[in-house]
C-alpha cells in the first residue's frame, strides 16, 4: 500500500507541474527492480529538469529517500529511482525514440488502455 501512495503522490507531483502523457505502469510479475514504473513528458529540456526538480524536493519534504538522479542536467531523459517507483522523464521526441510504454505494458494490460 505503501509503493501505491507513493507512485500516486509521484503522479499528483506530475500532474499539478503539467507534465504531459502521464502513464503508470506496475511492474509488479515483471520485474523485481520496482513496483512501479512512472513515465512523463516534459515540453522541454527545461521543463523536464524542473519536474524532476519538483518530484526530488517535495517527495523528501514527505520523508521519502531519493536513491538516484540520472540526466537531470542535460534534460532529454531523467531517471528518479525512488526504490520502489521509477521515474522515467523525457521530451516528447525522446520518448518516442526509446519507446519505454512499449516496451513495459503488456497488451492486455489496463494502463495502455486508459492512456492511448
Amino acid at each position: 500500500m505503501h509503493n501505491k501512495k507513493l507512485n500516486n503522490n509521484i503522479e499528483k507531483i506530475l500532474s499539478d507541474g503539467k507534465a504531459e502523457n502521464i502513464v503508470s505502469i506496475s511492474l509488479k510479475g515483471k520485474s523485481s527492480l520496482a513496483d512501479y514504473m512512472i513515465i512523463a513528458n516534459g515540453s522541454s529540456t527545461r521543463h523536464v529538469s524542473a519536474l524532476s526538480n519538483q518530484i526530488v524536493s517535495k517527495l523528501k519534504i514527505l520523508g521519502h529517500q531519493i536513491f538516484s538522479i540520472e540526466g537531470q542536467r542535460n534534460g532529454d531523459w531523467v531517471l528518479v529511482d525512488l526504490g520502489d517507483v521509477i521515474v522515467h522523464l523525457f521530451r516528447p521526441e525522446v520518448r518516442e525514440f526509446y519507446n519505454l510504454d512499449k516496451m513495459w505494458l503488456a497488451p492486455n494490460d489496463n494502463a495502455i488502455k486508459e492512456n492511448i
